[in-house]
């Protein structure tokens, strides 16, 4: 063979071998998408951070020691901050001892009853700047101490400092307040089931990652996972790479509902499955309440961030999380001023020409030229976590004044009157001023009719944030006016789910034909909180007012709210609405066991009381409904409802004077109470007491001069007082 035919056969065998080496490849690849495809199918499952770390170093190197990361753990040597060395700690006169004994972690302290006892301590619960620890209990419950480890100035102290925590109390940590199955969970594990069974009272909760791993921001797995196994050139093309919830490429709005599971205030529906694909299908977060919120909408209680976030200008300009907060780390982009400074121009900005606050020496400012100490104000929860209120608002001093909400001037210039920020800031600023939505708030919970106007503006302008305006629509409720009562039937229509939400729960029409004729179009609504409140409210509604479709809908409705209610039938509230679901659909048993399951979870929950003994009195059950208010009345002592309904039931019961008794206490607990006032004056003048009753009616009416039979009984009584002069 010549030179050059051998050459020829060995570049033929080199392309042989070549055609094997890549042919074989290709076939395996080949048979690796075809067996990847099956991990595709049907519902995606979790694979746990492990599996995704391999990949995704960097960032999971980033992920690594952050708040997410430790979250929860294993007590061990590794994670637990806490001194056990044998240490002590003294508070409302009970002292703890905190101790190690065969490597286990153990607590001295009072228990169930009040009685002291030693506990296992098995999980690490956060780590800055405090580190709470949990307790199994009976029925799978894992209970977390209020006795916490401060991890700045390394000390023990107790969550409840300013008061002594009873152990038949709601908030003891051994009551439901402090159970991590159903309080802390969901927030703090990755693809946490709850299962709690309230036919035996137990739980088998379980997780895939014991912290907040890659999964509870990016949905579960297994597909992304099987999708990245295979080699480049075979990978399928999947959406996402095969992710559930992608967080690139989102809105701000997406991007920030990616996170508002877990950092607002809310009401679960349900185990949340991570997907974020509605967030009102998985929570329902909580409006400017009251109790949470002061008027101007500054945080009060511990309501997280999301509540606040939404009010901003910074939501609404379409600002992310992730601007400020690096994703997996989450710690700041930048300290300082320069994290406000990549939007907001330096030369404006940040200079005493804005801020009017002198730095302390070069490079340093003072707290007042710092951005967040004016628009971010702080303030303690747990006693030592600072938290920022998310609002980003201007500093008020006038609303201070004017409502008494908090300002940041005060705040840090305490020692200096409340005028004294008032001057200043009108030196610097001038006179004008912005309307506030919470001068409207503040009227609204006084109960004063003025702010019906200026709720209904605030409703309807779509320059207001959603949060404001479903709060607003929340108060509108609190008025019989036909204004406010149309202003929330156009509600039910608002292209905003919170708003259509609030609107159903809220609607005051009371005829049977016209509620279903606004309401029954939500009981297809996309929104999963708007579908149950539709439903529950329609439930037992006449069904010849109905459509067949429609009532199709609302029998899928109530049993997709039963589900709903059972997930959470280890708190009270929830017992106490299937209660109430029961009670409009006419099955009274059901009601009725509904309502002690709710007072066996917690039998300070006055609601659940109430109701039950109502039913138990329509029935003819009136001895077990007297012992009902009595044990509500010496639970509750200042509850004006209950010597209210007390002294009523007693009225039925023949017992006159002992019923004028708790009459005459409700009205004081409850001075403003016109229907309190009105039968308190009827049953006083039929004791012939007429002066008594006058001066009640009196009271009775202008409270409430809308009411016809409120007039009409003064009217009688007047009458009655020219008949005996």
């Amino acid at each position: 063979m010549s030179d050059r035919a051998l050459r020829h056969w060995q570049i033929a065998g080199l392309a042989a071998l070549v055609v094997i080496v890549v042919t074989v490849p290709m076939s395996q690849m080949r048979r690796d998408g075809r067996e990847a495809a099956v991990a595709y199918e049907g519902a995606p499952t979790f694979v746990g951070t492990a599996a995704c770390t391999e990949c995704h170093q960097e960032v999971a190197a980033e992920w690594r020691g952050s708040d997410h990361d430790l979250a929860m753990d294993v007590a061990d040597s590794s994670t637990v901050l806490g001194d056990f060395d044998d240490a002590e700690f003294t508070s409302h006169g009970i002292t703890s001892r905190f101790y190690r004994r065969d490597g286990r972690y153990l607590v001295h302290t009072e228990g169930p009853g009040g009685e002291m006892g030693e506990f296992e301590i098995t999980h690490v619960f956060g780590h800055d700047p405090l580190q709470q620890y949990l307790v199994p209990f009976p029925g799978g419950r894992l209970q977390c101490l209020t006795l916490a480890w401060d991890s700045i100035q390394n000390r023990w102290f107790d969550l409840y400092e300013r008061q002594r925590i009873a152990p038949d109390d709601w908030l003891h940590w051994t009551r439901n307040a402090m159970n991590w199955n159903g309080m802390c969970a969901e927030c703090h594990s990755t693809d946490l089931r709850k299962n709690y069974d309230p036919a035996t009272d137990t739980y088998e909760t379980t997780w895939s990652d014991i912290d907040v791993g890659c999964e509870a921001c990016h949905g579960p797995g297994s597909a992304h996972a099987a999708w990245a196994e295979v080699p480049p050139m075979a990978r399928p093309a999947l959406v996402d790479a095969g992710l559930v919830a992608p967080t690139s490429e989102l809105t701000s709005t997406q991007l920030v509902e990616r996170c508002a599971p877990c950092h607002s205030r809310r009401a679960e529906l349900g185990d949340y499955d991570h997907t974020n694909l509605n967030l009102l299908d998985h929570m329902l977060p909580s409006l400017l309440e009251e109790r949470l919120y002061h008027a101007d909408g500054q945080i009060l209680d511990e309501v997280y961030v999301y509540g606040s976030f939404q009010q901003s200008k910074m939501n609404a300009r379409e600002v992310r999380c992730s601007d400020c907060h690096d994703s997996h780390s989450l710690k700041l982009h930048y300290e300082g001023n320069r994290l406000c400074l990549q939007c907001h121009q330096p030369e404006v900005y940040d200079t005493a020409d804005h801020h009017f606050h002198k730095k302390v020496h070069e490079g340093e400012p003072s707290d007042g030229a710092l951005c967040v100490k004016c628009h971010m104000v702080e303030q303690p929860f747990m006693v030592i976590d600072w938290r920022a209120d998310h609002s980003f608002r201007v500093p008020r001093p006038d609303l201070t004044a004017e409502i008494g909400t908090p300002n940041a001037c005060s705040g840090c210039h305490d020692d200096k009157p409340l005028q004294w920020s008032i001057d200043a800031y009108r030196k610097w600023y001038g006179e004008a001023r912005k309307p506030h939505f919470g001068t409207t708030f503040a009227k609204a919970r006084e109960g004063n009719a003025e702010a019906v106007p200026e709720l209904t503006r605030l409703v309807e302008s779509p320059l207001q944030p959603e949060m404001v305006r479903a709060t607003a629509l929340s108060l509108l409720a609190r008025y019989p006016d036909p204004e406010a009562a149309a202003v929330i039937e156009r509600a039910l229509m608002a292209e905003e789910p919170l708003l259509r939400r609030t609107a159903a729960a809220h609607l005051l029409e009371p005829a049977p034909t016209r509620r279903v004729e606004l309401m029954a179009p939500l009981l297809s609504d996309s929104s999963r909180a708007v579908r149950l409140v539709a439903s529950s409210e329609l439930a037992g509604a006449p069904v010849e007012l109905l459509k067949p479709y429609q009532q199709a809908a609302l029998d899928s409705g109530i049993a997709e709210y039963r589900a709903v209610m059972a997930h959470s039938l280890d708190f009270a509230g929830s017992g106490h609405n299937l209660g109430n679901l029961e009670a409009r659909l006419g099955d009274l048993d059901a009601a009725a066991r509904y309502y002690r399951l709710a007072l066996r979870i917690d039998d300070l929950f006055l609601p659940a009381r109430m109701n039950l003994a109502v039913l138990l009195s329509s029935r003819g059950r009136n001895v077990e409904a007297e012992q009902l208010l009595r044990e509500g009345a010496a639970k509750h002592p200042d509850s004006g409802e209950v010597a209210y309904s007390l002294g009523l039931l007693l009225v039925e019961m023949e017992q006159m004077e002992e019923a004028l008794t708790w009459l005459d206490r409700a009205v004081i607990l409850q001075p403003d109470d016109a229907r309190t006032r009105y039968n308190y004056g009827v049953l006083l003048a039929q004791a012939g007491r007429i002066e008594d009753a006058h001066r009640h009616l009196s009271a009775a009416v202008e409270l409430a001069p809308e009411r016809l039979d409120f007039q009409q009984a003064l009217t009688w009584l007047e009458g009655l007082r020219r008949e005996n002069e």
